[in-house]
């Protein structure tokens, strides 16, 4: 892709920022109306699940497709695409007589947006080649992400009161458009040096592996853990994953791209992006039924109950964009985590007759968390990475965050939809399974930002990129893979490990391999 003016450059990123907001402000600004399409459509607690999970599931299990096919075929064409695909689904979500129809707009509308949002991400990083710019236009990147999920119960709120639940779907069709007709003239075209093969058999894996959890959650208290149907969808899945360690590990181009996974930077982000994700689900998720089914609220005021999220989100994504891109992702995923531990740990004392401030109080620590999460997990995630991975990177990265939605509001509603008729203290008793849970999922964040931004960790990120650098020369991977076997026989020597360990610590850039003494010798 040719070099582009820094207007240009920042034309881009608004554009791509523009497709995130509105792929990711679904998945929360349909929380705030699930009161009000639970009483519209006689909706069960299970179908307001499935009115969330529809979308972040198909999002979960074709990005990685659609980053890959990005990377083949071209990364503007398939963004263009999308954004048709995502508008006619909104238009029908708002046009859903039922609710039946309106899950399958949801699922419609998610097919679009994985073709949007690591698309979006790939073109950034590609678009910011110089490491601390990359650093910074990924921060903003991320806050939109950030800002989509915290602002969206806001916006939802006062559409909802406004105008009925159906115009948080109409609200997109026109930014759909503008995106659409931008994108035309503003974004240049990019393929990945060496193609990718499309894998039918690794998405279908995929597929089932993500849809049969999923399901088995939010069916389970329905049908029960014991039933033969989640018993056998128990069984899909880890036969899934089995078949997808197998499987993919002897394809050349699989659609899950394992050795990945051997950065150990890169495995914690996944891992981050899915805890964090599933936590913030699980909370907006029980936090829109407790404002209004417990506490009585509008959907405007709940909204704006949720306004400490997105102010300390809009205030603090970017500060933490920048100091990523300065000293690297420890201190802010150790804040992050912190925070999100905290956050669960205050709201089990959340009752039907708490004062609202005390709860508004809580709501800011889950504002901290979300400000500061998104920046260091997005960056560590395609930082660092070559070129021709940048799309299965981020389609990874997002996957993660996407699958942890799902898994938040299935787990949430699975603890909480007993309750949810009774209302009172019978739901608040609930939620604290969900509490426990955000609680232990911030614990988990705070251990692995500690392990990833570690010596051995970095050096672990720095084999991976030397691994990726030989295929790009076009060395099989088989190859590589058997016949080197640790840093001296990869050519990466202790010098170079510590420099790949300090420039990653200051924003991930990429570092040159230089020859090592024995070749020269």
């Amino acid at each position: 892709m040719p070099e582009l003016s820094r207007r240009r450059r920042l034309l881009v990123l608004v554009i791509c920022c523009a497709s995130v907001i509105v792929v990711v402000m679904d998945i929360s600004i349909v929380n705030v109306a699930l009161p009000s399409i639970r009483r519209d459509l006689r909706a069960s607690v299970s179908g307001l699940q499935w009115t969330v999970d529809a979308y972040t599931l198909v999002l979960a299990g074709f990005l990685v497709l659609a980053g890959s096919t990005a990377d083949r075929v071209g990364r503007r064409r398939v963004f263009q695409v999308g954004l048709v695909a995502f508008g006619l689904g909104s238009l029908l979500c708002g046009l859903a007589p039922s609710l039946d129809w309106l899950i399958v707009a949801r699922a419609l509308q998610a097919v679009g947006g994985a073709m949007l949002n690591p698309v979006a991400m790939a073109m950034v990083a590609i678009t910011f080649p110089e490491p601390a710019e990359r650093a910074r236009a990924i921060g903003v990147f991320g806050s939109m992400t950030g800002l989509s999920l915290a602002l969206g119960p806001i916006l939802g709120g006062a559409l909802v009161d406004g105008f009925g639940w159906h115009s948080i779907f109409f609200i997109n069709v026109p930014i759909v458009a503008a995106a659409i007709v931008c994108t035309a003239l503003f974004v240049p075209e990019s393929r990945a040096v060496r193609a990718r093969r499309f894998d039918p058999v690794g998405q279908t894996l995929v597929v089932l592996v993500l849809g049969s959890v999923v399901f088995s959650i939010v069916e389970s208290r329905r049908l029960g853990w014991t039933s033969p149907l989640i018993l056998g969808l128990l069984g899909v899945a880890v036969l899934g994953v089995l078949g997808i360690l197998g499987y993919e590990r002897r394809r050349v181009d699989p659609l899950l791209e394992l050795r990945l996974f051997r950065s150990v930077p890169f495995s914690s982000a996944i891992l981050m992006a899915l805890f964090a994700l599933c936590a913030f689900g699980a909370f907006l998720f029980v936090t829109t039924q407790y404002l209004q089914d417990v506490r009585g609220l509008s959907a405007l005021a709940t909204g704006l109950c949720l306004l400490p999220v997105g102010a300390l989100v809009v205030v603090l994504s970017p500060a933490t964009g920048r100091l990523v891109g300065t000293c690297g992702a420890r201190l802010p995923l150790l804040v992050a985590g912190g925070a999100l531990a905290l956050g669960g740990g205050a709201s089990l004392w959340l009752g039907p007759d708490t004062p609202l401030p005390a709860v508004l109080a809580t709501y800011l620590l889950f504002g901290v968390f979300l400000g500061t999460v998104n920046p260091p997990i997005t960056n560590t995630a395609v930082s660092g990475m070559p070129g021709s991975m940048a799309g299965v990177a981020t389609s990874l990265a997002s996957t993660g965050r996407q699958t942890g939605t799902a898994l938040g509001v299935a787990i949430s509603g699975t603890i909480v939809g007993s309750a949810l008729p009774s209302g009172g203290t019978a739901f608040t008793g609930a939620e604290r399974g969900v509490w426990w849970m955000v609680l232990g999922l911030g614990l988990a964040i705070v251990v692995l930002g500690l392990l990833s931004t570690g010596r051995w960790a970095l050096g672990t990120a720095a084999g991976a990129v030397a691994l990726f650098e030989e295929v790009e020369r076009g060395v099989d991977p088989q190859t590589v893979s058997s016949g080197r076997r640790d840093h001296r026989e990869r050519g990466l020597r202790p010098s170079l490990a510590r420099a790949v360990s300090r420039t990653r610590l200051r924003g991930h850039g990429r570092v040159r391999r230089r020859p090592s003494t024995r070749s020269r010798r």
